[in-house]
């Protein structure tokens, strides 16, 4: 959420920070005619607001003559019904002022971040910057299986029975498929909490509306996201949505940030606007499971943590041996809420292409202000903490490039060294 405050300021050598905002919605490719009506709302509940406290003010001041008319027997009849008039006037205004204000904070909400001035300027993918490659695409002498052909040959992955019990966009896990999707969340849950010292949890799977409104989900993304019917529960779209909101409506004290947790859960998404695309295989599920890393930071560190997670989530696959890029988001890929974004693109030799497998962002006080987390220095005022967050990894993405890169020309699959301890020393899959 932007701060109304900083958009109202003059101008600071040369340039103000509605002039920036503004040039920032340019470069996402988003109307900026939302912040033109309200910076307007907010211009007229601010002269309502002074309207309403210039009445209070002749209000008092007739109140105090009508007190000396009766002390003085004289006849106050005539104040009297003009303090009526004053009195409606300021109700009415101070209504109309409270209208305008939930007018402002309700198109607050739906407009998106400023990007970071590091960013990119462009308008979809193909302008995304690719920062570095790691690993070389691999190569095979024979013609590469997709994940869903050799998943199903193995008799692991059954898609069919899946379509059957639920529906499209579901798979069960079989077999080694099912223990090496519980190995990958294992692998991943101990290297976050051992080597890179986040905090580990399991958050619930369900979250109220105001969770959904402090990550920005709501009310832009509504449609994603699954909802129990009859109630204000919704199902995760990500386990960023519980995590961001342990410290909602929270004060926090400078000394103890950072705070970093990786979670496991299962995600949920009703994939809204994708239909037609991934419709075989893992890629695009209603439900999948994830590893996330989420970490409140100090305002001044919050880029130096995002350069750290994302290299985080890069560890995950330096360690299985996965080929993969780094790319930063141009302005018109990013996601909604963030000022600087990295995806993390892992090489799929059965699709002959790069797909993203992870996307670490900086949300710097966006959804702070949404969600009302703050920290408070020695002595000073209580401000907005930066919110970060990445998968680390897409635990079905992960396992979909494993058996990708890992296939053999008899159609069975080799386990990557770093996964075979948590699969019970077990070297392939047959």
């Amino acid at each position: 959420m932007i701060d109304i405050k900083l958009l109202e300021k003059k101008a600071e050598n040369g340039t103000s920070y509605y002039d920036d905002y503004k040039q920032g919605l340019i470069n996402r490719g988003a109307s900026t005619d939302i912040l033109e009506q309200i910076m307007e709302l907010n211009k007229k509940r601010k002269e309502m607001i002074t309207q309403a406290e210039s009445a209070k003010a002749n209000q008092n001041k007739l109140s105090g003559e009508i007190g000396k008319l009766k002390r003085e027997g004289k006849d106050a009849s005539a104040i009297l019904s003009e303090v009526d008039v004053l009195k409606g006037q300021v109700k009415d205004l101070e209504a109309k002022a409270a209208e305008a204000d939930q007018e402002v904070t309700k198109l607050a909400l739906i407009i998106p971040n400023k990007p970071h001035a590091s960013v990119p300027v462009g308008s979809s993918e193909k302008d995304n910057k690719e920062m570095k490659v790691v690993g070389t695409p691999t190569k095979f002498s024979f013609k590469p299986k997709e994940h869903w052909e050799l998943g199903e040959a193995l008799n692991i992955i059954d898609f069919e029975r899946a379509g059957k019990t639920t529906g499209t966009r579901f798979a069960f896990l079989k077999g080694a498929a099912a223990q090496m999707e519980r190995a990958l969340i294992q692998l991943m849950m101990d290297l976050h909490s051992t080597k890179h010292g986040y905090t580990e949890m399991i958050p619930p799977f369900m979250v109220n509306s105001n969770s959904l409104l402090g990550t920005g989900n709501f009310p832009k993304f509504k449609e994603d996201v699954f909802h129990l019917e009859g109630s204000d529960l919704y199902l995760i779209p990500t386990a960023e949505v519980p995590v961001t909101n342990y410290y909602n409506g929270e004060i926090l004290d400078e000394k103890d940030l950072p705070q970093s947790f990786c979670a496991y859960s299962p995600c949920f998404r009703s994939e809204a606007g994708s239909a037609g695309r991934d419709t075989k295989g893992l890629i695009r599920q209603h439900q999948f499971d994830k590893v996330e890393l989420m970490t409140f930071c100090h305002p001044d560190k919050s880029h130096e943590v995002h350069e750290a997670l994302t290299s985080h989530a890069e560890q995950v696959l330096i360690n299985l041996e996965l080929p993969f890029r780094r790319m930063l988001l141009c302005t018109g890929d990013m996601g909604f809420g963030s000022a600087k974004t990295y995806d993390l693109e892992v090489w799929l030799p059965g699709q002959n292409t790069y797909r993203e497998i992870s996307s670490c962002s900086n949300f710097e006080d966006f959804q702070a202000r949404r969600a009302n987390i703050r920290f408070r220095t020695a002595g000073g005022k209580p401000q907005f903490v930066h919110t970060l967050n990445g998968s680390a990894l897409a635990v079905g993405r992960t396992l979909v490039a494993i058996l990708e890169n890992y296939q053999r020309e008899d159609g069975s699959v080799a386990i990557p060294k770093a996964l075979q301890s948590y699969m019970g020393g077990k070297t392939e899959i047959r």
